[in-house]
């Protein structure tokens, strides 16, 4: 009999694995929906991602990809420089497809980004999360990426497990339900997030320049909204490689 692992669970969401199948369980259908509309459209590009085996209220059903994640946060990515390579040439696949007809469920302007980082800013200092210091310098590198920006079509939550290789071939991307118009940056900064030594073969395989300095401060915009979510959705910030670590890496 197959086992039920757990992949991922929180008070929004949970994704279980039962042999050759994921269960993704969403309190919110509309997550569920642009989901499977985004798998639609981004297989006609082509970039490969899970066939849909049956969609219910609520659940939606995945066939495994084959191969294993890129990486995980927190952890030395074992894939070689050439499949970092063609995770690249296969995102940019992506971003050069038409965009979607949909806005994108978290689709913000710098200038809304730009309030929400300080508020998590504030936040961070005045409840004793984060060192003043910390904060202040990546509030100042974060403000780099708060510039205006060409939408393209973007996975939104381009995390390294949500891309599978087999040996030096990406055999898919999971995980669409934050697709939507955005900055093709941001899925670069997203998937190389506390894997810093492999983005110049990201890049060689996307094939086309890319500010480096907009990467970089994607890196600490994302870690800068993500620790309190994190903090209080079971998960872990500050285990080394992760959150915490990438904003200290960006101190002189």
């Amino acid at each position: 009999m197959d086992e039920v692992e757990v992949v991922v669970a929180h008070t929004e969401r949970a994704t279980l694995r039962v042999g050759d199948v994921f269960l993704k369980v969403d309190a919110d259908q509309a997550r569920l929906d642009v989901e499977v509309d985004a798998m639609a459209v981004v297989d006609l590009v082509p970039v490969p991602t899970p066939e849909v085996r049956w969609r219910k209220p609520s659940v939606l059903a995945l066939a495994a990809l084959p191969g294993v994640a890129l990486g995980h946060l927190g952890e030395p990515s074992t894939a070689s420089p050439a499949a970092w390579a063609a995770a690249g040439a296969v995102i940019r696949k992506l971003h050069e497809a038409p965009l979607p007809p949909w806005t994108g469920r978290r689709r913000r302007d710098p200038d809304e980004l730009a309030v929400e980082l300080d508020r998590e800013c504030e936040l961070l200092v005045k409840d004793g999360i984060l060192p003043v210091d910390l904060v202040t310098h990546n509030r100042r590198i974060a403000e780099i990426a708060l510039r205006p920006w060409t939408p393209a079509f973007t996975h939104g939550d381009l995390q390294i497990d949500h891309v599978f290789v087999d040996g030096d071939e990406v055999t898919g991307i999971i995980d669409w339900s934050e697709a939507g118009p955005g900055d093709a940056l941001y899925d670069l900064a997203t998937v190389t997030l506390g894997q810093e030594k492999h983005l110049a073969a990201i890049l060689a395989g996307y094939g086309t320049d890319v500010d480096l300095d907009v990467v970089r401060a994607w890196w600490s915009l994302r870690s800068l909204l993500g620790v309190r979510w994190l903090a209080e959705h079971g998960f872990d910030p500050f285990t080394p490689g992760c959150e915490v670590d990438v904003l200290k890496a960006r101190m002189p």
